[in-house]
């Protein structure tokens, strides 16, 4: 019994166990319906309103779409209208052209028929006034010919004598110059054996114990020196010699004459250095102004301001590639003089400029600017006349010649510096040199050509005016500058020009 009542509760509980579960499943089911119900809902209403989002945009589309085409087709629509009428208004100057040409043609045709019949009027107007001077000059009209023309030949002949007798008169004066031109040319390019001499900065001395002694205590005595004379002291391994260096000649021949007196005497100190080097100063002074007298002697001119001789005297201490300036000006005014007076010029002129036409380099580090610019300048100053200007500005070709003399004083100077030994460039090294620098310019963007002038004194510079404007070709013009000192070793300086041109062509038609 116990079994069947454990079996029927069984049953009973698994009876109840179905309901509950049953009615648990129902329930659960019924809220995932809701659920989903729900959720199917929310979802239409949000694709409906992004249903009406997409409509609304894709309205504003065709309608921003349609703007952008109608502005388009209007845009057209004028450019088509300005066409047309811009062709109308051609077709009316071709129409108006084309009357205006018809009517040209026939008043030319007119015209044209108006001048043929003056022609004939004219023929009948000629026929009767030859016909009337035949019979008043009893004369036919070859008669009248022939005597006309017998006249004309009799004047034409003496008007032919008189103008080749004025020809033969200029040509023996275009001759005359011409010939001294020739003579000229030829003999600038003449040379003869020559050696001009050299100056040297060099002092010797007696042993190497007396560096020391000019160095000082601490320096003092070369400082002292240095500072009294202007010149730089070079005192290195170089074995009894000491080196002057300084660019300027005649402070640099004091401060030798003044050390050579130092090292003789023995006792080099601050005091006795001032004391030497003041007599150095006062006897080259006196050297000075005594070769400059000398040189006027030599050279046989005269009346020349005191100024321009104690110029004339520095020039002793200037060299140019090795030669004496002094001793090639006074060669210069031989030269010169000598022409002048084979050629019957002004001699003495030729002679003056001759002498004078390096003056400048007597100042030229001092100054700036080129010794033949100074020099005009120094002339000018001390009264020199305008002829003796003109020939000695003209010798390195800065100024054309515009008289015998100053192509004498030119082709003296040619000749001078030109003759074996009497200066240290060669004719290869110079080559070299005005390449380098014609390459130097032309290395530069927007140069089109570059041409070395004067001996290398000049260099001018054609730029593309294309690519340089006025303020590139100024800083071109200093950047070239700035390379040339950099990069190459010359005498003296260089002028550097720079050549924008703009060309504006138009063709008439």
């Amino acid at each position: 019994m116990t079994v069947i009542k454990y079996a029927v509760v069984a049953i009973v509980a698994s009876v109840i166990g179905y309901f509950v579960r049953k009615i648990f499943a129902e329930a659960t089911i019924r809220s995932a319906e809701e659920e989903a119900a729900r959720i199917i809902q929310d979802g239409e209403r949000e694709a409906e309103s992004l249903k009406r989002e997409a409509l609304v945009e894709a309205r504003e589309e065709i309608h921003k779409s349609r703007s952008e085409m109608e502005r388009e087709a209007r845009e057209r629509r004028n450019e088509l209208q300005q066409f047309e009428r811009r062709l109308t208004q051609k077709e009316e100057a071709l129409d108006r052209r084309g009357d205006a040409m018809e009517r040209r043609e026939e008043t030319l045709q007119r015209k044209f028929r108006e001048v043929e019949q003056r022609e004939i009027e004219i023929d009948e107007l000629l026929q009767e006034h030859r016909k009337e001077l035949e019979r008043l000059s009893q004369l036919t009209t070859e008669e009248a010919r022939e005597l006309l023309l017998k006249q004309v030949e009799d004047e034409v002949r003496h008007e032919t004598a008189m103008l080749i007798r004025e020809i033969e008169s200029q040509a023996k004066e275009e001759a005359d110059k011409k010939a001294r031109d020739i003579i000229s040319l030829a003999i600038q390019r003449t040379a003869a054996d020559h050696v001009a001499e050299s100056t040297v900065s060099v002092v010797s001395l007696p042993n190497d114990d007396m560096k020391g002694r000019i160095i000082g205590r601490e320096g003092r005595n070369i400082r002292a020196l240095e500072t009294l004379t202007g010149i730089d002291l070079i005192i290195d391994d170089t074995p009894e010699a000491v080196i002057l260096s300084g660019f300027d000649p005649v402070r640099r021949e004091v401060a030798r004459i003044a050390l050579e007196r130092l090292i003789a005497d023995g006792r080099i100190h601050p005091a006795r250095i001032e004391e030497m080097v003041e007599k150095a100063r006062r006897e080259v002074d006196a050297v000075i102004r005594d070769a400059g007298e000398q040189a006027t002697l030599d050279a046989d001119v005269h009346g020349l301001h005191p100024e321009i001789v104690k110029l004339l005297g520095r020039l002793k201490f200037r060299t140019s590639y090795g030669q004496n300036v002094l001793q090639h000006s006074i060669e210069v005014a031989h030269l010169a003089g000598i022409m002048a007076s084979e050629l019957r010029v002004d001699a003495r002129l030729a002679k003056r400029a001759g002498l004078l036409h390096d003056l400048g380099k007597a100042v030229d580090h001092e100054i700036e600017g080129t010794h033949v610019e100074i020099g005009i300048d120094l002339l000018r100053k001390y009264n020199e006349s305008e002829d003796v200007i003109h020939a000695m500005a003209c010798h390195h070709g800065d100024y054309e010649p515009q008289s015998v003399e100053a192509v004498l004083v030119m082709a003296a100077d040619s000749i001078s510096a030109a003759r074996p030994g009497a200066r240290r460039e060669t004719l290869e090294s110079y080559i070299k040199r005005l390449q380098k620098l014609e390459d130097i310019s032309s290395s530069f963007k927007g140069v089109e050509k570059s041409y070395a002038i004067q001996a290398g004194r000049e260099v001018r510079i054609i730029v593309k005016p294309d690519r340089i404007d006025d303020a590139a070709a100024v800083q071109l013009s200093r950047d070239i500058v700035k390379k040339i000192e950099a990069e190459l070793e010359y005498p003296g300086q260089i002028k550097v020009t720079v050549i924008r041109e703009t060309r504006a062509v138009e063709y008439a038609k």
